[in-house]
């Protein structure tokens, strides 16, 4: 589940739990406390470990790369 804006996300339970300091990149293995760190849980699946990623741009090289958004849009056509 995917929450954009103010809006709170429905029937998930919140828990903080802040990662090891030697915590690495998911994506490229760096620290994450050495950069801007993002935490992201699959919701659809239980919301299952948490994947950390040091930046952005990290996060979104590795939804490109794994193809997570691939069949999730939907399909227009200008007919």
């Amino acid at each position: 589940m995917l929450s954009v804006g103010r809006e709170e996300p429905r029937n998930m339970a919140t828990t903080v739990e802040i990662p090891d300091t030697d915590e690495t990149c998911a994506y490229c293995g760096s620290r994450i406390f050495d950069h801007d760190p993002i935490c992201v849980r699959d919701c659809t699946a239980d919301c299952g470990s948490p994947l950390y990623f040091c930046n952005y741009a990290c996060l979104s090289a590795y939804i490109t790369e794994n193809e997570l958004t691939y069949g999730d849009a939907c399909e227009w056509s200008p007919e």
